[in-house]
């Protein structure tokens, strides 16, 4: 009976301890599933939005330059349209497949979050889908349509697409806004038994997060834009066709810009109220206090619950939540550790979005002074023209989407650790299938090859000059901008060199149509295609020679 009794005991023990041993082996496979998982959602979706910005931001670019064509037949204007548009069908493209690709994801990766919120959330997601569509078939229509459309009815075509990929940034927005700030349902043990239809537009955050983002989207696009054509005139293309993308795309981000302040303090009071958790993470506050100072800069410390080597301003976080130092804002310690986003983080992400808005703006007002003040003068052109405002203008591209991405960073990890902020937690809904590796691991190989494939076409497309009539045209050489590059001491400025690419001789005249208008729809776009008889320079030797290269290519 002992040794049965013995024999017993240490089956018991070993089920015991091999239950516990299984129990942890699922623990870490579990926790090693959701950190995949984050990080391959992360991943598309940070890859996803930078092709998301240029489908909302360039369509209404395009809409200015060619709607500007459409008035003046100025082959400039047409030049900027032909480039963009080719730029702007390569993204979409890329964006499709890597949109596609997310898609997917939502249900293989979190089957948990579909499965219990994926009825409050289907109509935005099939909404958007329509949109993407409607998109589509009008990019269609635009690419091929160049010369089966008359001008107007070609531009028009642009309607639909800059307002389709604006729809399509409300859905998919509302979506995420309710994520952050849930409600207008209604859940019974963890499932949802009645739902408005609309709830996810009804969403407290949406409004902001939604304005938020398109502007965020213009900057983006208008930011990259100039950066490109600054890039050409810091390598002496001074001519009017860089001027001018420099001047749309500037000044679309620096008209953005300033918006972006104002709608941002809005955001930040509506966090503080509906996501007080997520505010005290953005701004490091660690306990729950009146009189809270805003803190720049530094690194929030987890044990203290206080911002290190970080510059503190008395009261004014109380004054802008609550508009009074008596104001309270609530510090992380109210919520258990385990429901506490990574301060530190989203710390840092917040300030790097401030700090990056900031300089874009002090660039934005650098800007327009230097602007007012040479049109006082008289001066042409009216933007500055030395090098070091064009690094800049080249680097705030570059610093608009560095910003956008942190702000996402700061609109999900402040989330955390929740799916659907207090009501489901990222590790309810993550997939428990075995293989998340291999999929993590095709995930990146994909998006790799999407950036290499993307980096190889606009290289490609960038060698070319703009395409006017077939012929592809580098500059139309004008004196607006003097070279920044001062001439040697003792020697005379140099005068400008011929291009050895075609210069404003290549650029094809307008022809007047039949009729004697010059805006007459009739003409299309053959009239820039078409050599107008007697043209200076036509009997140029070679210029026919070289009008076939252009058309070849």
């Amino acid at each position: 009976m002992v040794q049965a009794a013995a024999v017993l005991t240490d089956v018991a023990v070993f089920s015991h301890v091999e239950t516990l041993s299984l129990a942890a082996d699922v623990t870490r496979a579990s926790a090693l599933s959701t950190d995949l998982a984050r990080a391959q959602t992360a991943i598309s979706l940070a890859f996803h939005i930078c092709f998301a910005v240029f489908g909302v931001g360039m369509p209404w670019l395009l809409l200015f330059v060619e709607g500007r064509w459409v008035r003046t037949r100025d082959p400039v204007w047409l030049a900027l349209t032909r480039k963009w548009s080719k730029a702007f069908a390569v993204l979409f493209a890329v964006g499709a497949v890597s949109g596609t690709a997310l898609s997917f994801e939502f249900g293989l990766l979190w089957p948990a979050f579909m499965a219990r919120y994926g009825g409050v959330l289907g109509l935005s997601f099939t909404l958007e889908g329509f949109a993407f569509f409607t998109e589509a078939i009008f990019i269609g229509m635009y690419l091929y349509g160049w010369k089966r459309l008359s001008p107007r009815a070609h531009w028009m075509t642009l309607w639909p697409i800059a307002i389709a990929g604006t729809m399509s940034t409300l859905f998919i927005i509302t979506a995420n806004a309710w994520m952050n700030t849930p409600g207008h349902i209604t859940e019974v043990d963890g499932k949802v038994v009645s739902a408005e239809p609309f709830a996810p537009f009804l969403a407290a955050t949406a409004p902001h997060q939604l304005v938020h983002m398109l502007l965020a989207a213009l900057m983006c696009t208008g930011g990259i834009v100039a950066g490109v054509y600054a890039v050409g005139l810091l390598r002496g293309r001074r001519d009017a066709y860089h001027q001018r993308g420099l001047r749309v795309g500037l000044t679309v981000l620096l008209v953005c810009a300033p918006l972006q302040l104002v709608v941002g303090d809005i955001a930040a009071r509506v966090v503080g109220e509906k996501q007080p958790i997520k505010l005290a993470a953005m701004e490091g506050i660690g306990h729950t206090q009146t009189h809270a100072p805003l803190t720049i800069g530094g690194i929030y410390d987890e044990e203290t619950g206080e911002v290190r080597h970080g510059i503190e301003i008395p009261n004014l976080l109380s004054l802008m939540e609550g508009f009074s130092a008596d104001h309270e804002i609530t510090g992380l310690s109210a919520v258990p550790p385990e429901e506490r986003p990574d301060a530190r983080q989203v710390h840092l992400a917040f300030n790097v979005m401030v700090g990056l808005g900031c300089a874009l703006i002090a660039f934005a007002g650098a800007t327009g002074i230097a602007v007012w003040r040479r049109r006082r003068r008289g001066e042409r052109p009216l933007l500055p023209t030395g090098r070091s405002w064009l690094w800049a203008a080249v680097a705030s591209g570059p610093a608009s989407v560095a910003a956008m991405m942190a702000g996402w960073e700061v609109t999900e990890g402040g989330r955390q650790p929740w799916i659907v902020y207090g009501r489901m937690r990222v590790d309810e809904a993550v997939t428990t299938t075995e293989g998340m590796p291999v999929i993590f691991a095709g995930t990146v190989l994909l998006y790799l090859g999407l950036a290499v494939a993307l980096v190889l076409i606009l290289r490609r497309m960038a060698t070319g000059g703009p395409v006017l009539g077939g012929a592809i045209a580098e500059s139309t050489t004008t004196p607006d901008i003097p070279d920044a590059r001062p001439a040697p001491a003792g020697q005379p400025a140099p005068a400008p060199e011929a291009s050895a690419r075609p210069e404003a001789s290549a650029l094809p005249e307008q022809s007047a149509p039949p009729g004697g208008s010059a805006r007459s729809e009739a003409s299309g776009f053959d009239a820039l295609t078409t050599e107008p008889p007697g043209r200076p320079g036509a009997d140029r030797p070679g210029a026919g020679r070289a009008g076939q290269e252009g058309d070849a290519r």
